[in-house]
């Protein structure tokens, strides 16, 4: 869609690839009002009902949130989401809680892995090819 419309209306010498029908910046009251457009246009009435979407700020929060889950450095959250890492921790620490288990499983696989070569269980390297 982002192509298709670039084809058609081109892009603003600044980069701009929205602009009003002068040509101008868009003015923020401007957003809103298509935004609420746009869901009704795109929604089903229970999805509008949900609040899903109910701001553009609710998508980039989404975003941020599908990166962390996905095992995305919580610093370079940061650093795409255009924030400092005390920003990113204050608003989604909730969700950084949530994935501590998803955490946990490498590290504890790491500790068992540590605690076997400790030991000397480390799995055999095949056979002794020195050997004749």
């Amino acid at each position: 869609m982002l192509v298709a419309h670039m084809e058609r209306f081109g892009v603003e010498p600044d980069g701009r690839l929205f602009r009003n029908r002068e040509g101008n910046y868009v003015e923020a009251s401007a957003y809103g009002l298509t935004w609420a457009r746009a869901r009704k246009h795109a929604l089903t009435r229970m999805e509008l009902a949900s609040g899903l979407a109910k701001r553009p700020y609710d998508l980039r929060h989404a975003g941020i949130s599908f990166w962390l889950y996905s095992g995305v450095d919580p610093a370079e959250c940061a650093r795409r989401a255009g924030q400092s890492i005390e920003v990113l921790f204050r608003f989604y620490a909730k969700f950084l809680d949530g994935v501590r288990e998803q955490a946990n499983r490498p590290i504890e696989q790491s500790m068992e892995e540590w605690d076997r070569v400790s030991r000397g269980d480390t799995p055999s390297a095949g056979p002794d090819l020195d050997r004749k």
